[in-house]
């Protein structure tokens, strides 16, 4: 018996290396199934083998196709290096966990950090034609503040280029090359590519000049803390500084993203990479060619995900969602008649995944249109319809639950003390203010703050600690195992579930 096996497990063996020899000398699906043994050709898909076959052997063909739609972008700029360092100080990027390696990867030259301000300065990043006319993609922090823009096509040709409009908030730049109708361009793909599928990168690292480089999606829908509307993909197609601005090409020659960060402890390529989908690309590119400005519909509310905690105390059987934190007065969302603790489930029919689908959705929408959102309120779902406003530049409509900001729980088996907030100077007149804190307790470990006003629990106004003692006991008692407070830190409210189970 064991002879077999191992029999076996040396023909197994024989057939993988026999497929890899015969993919190599290039035969086809049909002939790598007939050499398999027979009862294992169900084990391997025929639509695995056709994408094997369909995988090019070179992308020599495909880069001859687009290479000459790339181009080069040399900026001139006073003072320019701040606002195209690729570096930690970038202000879009300052709070992420690990700023210091999340990157914008402009590439400025001959600069430094004592360069005075007034000074002229350069930086390169790279680009490439949407249409024959002469309009193209880069990032807008390649020519944020930029006084002069040159482009330098595949061909070793420079032109001046001027900047139509720019989206700091999908870095995203719309710019134009006029004096000619016939330059070769490339085109935004139609469908969304799949974790795994092949990608080309080509563009300007270090001011080298038209590069190619391939690999594959590596993920989709990442959020590196950049902006409200993060949906990068990520590819580990070696992308450095000066391939910012730069297409990723699908193996069609369809653009799938905008190269616009790197994650890097050395400041060089380490295989991932983040670009902005093609999608988001061609509604702000619409915009900015229309309008030269990019306008986002706005109800005025902050969200925040729905944990597994909230979700556990508001009776949901799963974390998806959008949690209102509070609506914004005069807002849409609060004349329709929104309320904090609201959870919004649909959009239009849509399901909403988590707070940021639901901030990515709004924002694609044009300012005026009709909206029906389904929300969930004390485990009801009432429908409400509203129309969207335009979003402020100065706000935002979003409030994101980061780790360690949680509020507490005021009993004394979690380590707080309470005070009413109108006895506590500068507190205001409404809710229970956090005086003290237990560094062992379970607020503690919640990341609760003194200072903090806890301003509802489980959907009840309180003003006094009694009336948050009340609350957690009325909860503990129906065995609740979580309870949602509102709790205002500063000038951010949001909502946190403070576990009560044992306490």
């Amino acid at each position: 018996m064991t002879s077999t096996k191992d029999s076996t497990g040396r023909g197994l063996l024989a057939a993988r290396r026999l497929t890899l020899l015969a993919g190599v000398a290039g035969l086809g699906a049909a002939a790598m199934i007939s050499m398999l043994p027979q009862g294992n050709v169900s084990a391997l898909s025929a639509r695995a083998y056709a994408q094997t076959t369909a995988h090019p052997a070179s992308f020599a063909d495909l880069v001859e196709k687009v290479k000459p739609a790339v181009i080069s972008v040399r900026v001139k700029s006073n003072g320019g290096a701040e606002s195209m360092n690729f570096g930690s100080e970038n202000p879009t990027l300052r709070d992420l966990p690990f700023e210091r390696f999340f990157r914008r990867f402009g590439m400025p030259e001959g600069t430094n950090p004592s360069t005075p301000h007034g000074r002229k300065t350069t930086g390169q990043g790279s680009g490439f034609f949407l249409s024959a006319d002469g309009y193209a993609v880069t990032n807008h922090h390649v020519v944020d503040k930029a006084e002069s823009v040159e482009v330098t096509t595949d061909n070793g040709k420079t032109y001046t280029a001027k900047v139509i409009g720019t989206d700091p908030k999908t870095d995203l730049a719309l710019i134009k090359v006029d004096g000619r109708g016939d330059f070769p361009f490339v085109k935004l793909a139609e469908k969304t590519s799949r974790i795994g599928d092949w990608v080309v990168a080509v563009g300007n690292p270090f001011g080298l000049g038209g590069t190619v480089t391939a690999g594959i999606v590596s993920a989709r829908g990442r959020d590196i803390g950049a902006g409200p509307y993060d949906d990068f993909i990520q590819i580990d197609a070696p992308i450095n500084q000066g391939n910012s601005g730069g297409p990723t090409f699908d193996i069609d020659g369809n653009v799938i993203g905008v190269n616009t960060a790197i994650f890097s402890p050395s400041g060089g390529s380490v295989g991932i990479g983040f670009a902005v989908p093609a999608d988001t690309v061609k509604s702000v590119v619409a915009q900015l060619k229309d309008k030269g400005v990019v306008i986002r519909g706005w109800i005025g509310v902050q969200i925040q995900p729905v944990t597994a905690d909230i979700a556990d105390s508001l009776g949901l059987k799963k974390a998806d969602g959008a949690l209102v934190v509070e609506p914004q007065s005069d807002s849409p969302a609060a004349k329709a008649g929104i309320l904090a603790g609201d959870v919004v489930t649909t959009l239009n029919g849509e399901t909403i995944k988590d707070a940021r689908d639901f901030a990515r959705k709004i924002g694609r929408m044009d300012p005026g249109s009709t909206v029906k959102l389904a929300v969930l309120r004390k485990g009801e779902t009432k429908t409400l319809s509203m129309t969207l406003g335009e979003l402020p530049q100065e706000r935002q409509a979003r409030a994101a639950a980061e780790k360690g900001e949680t509020a507490g729980d005021n009993a004394p088996r979690v380590g707080l003390m309470l005070a009413p907030a109108s006895k506590v100077a500068g507190a205001g007149g409404e809710g229970v203010v956090v005086v003290g804190i237990d560094p062992d307790g379970r607020a503690a470990d919640q990341g609760v703050k003194t200072g903090d006003v806890i301003l509802d629990v489980g959907g009840k106004a309180v003003s006094t600690p009694a009336e948050v003692r009340k609350v957690l006991a009325d909860a503990r008692a129906n065995a609740k195992r979580t309870v949602l407070m509102r709790v205002k830190s500063g000038e951010a409210t949001r909502f946190v579930a403070i576990p009560i189970a044992g306490a």
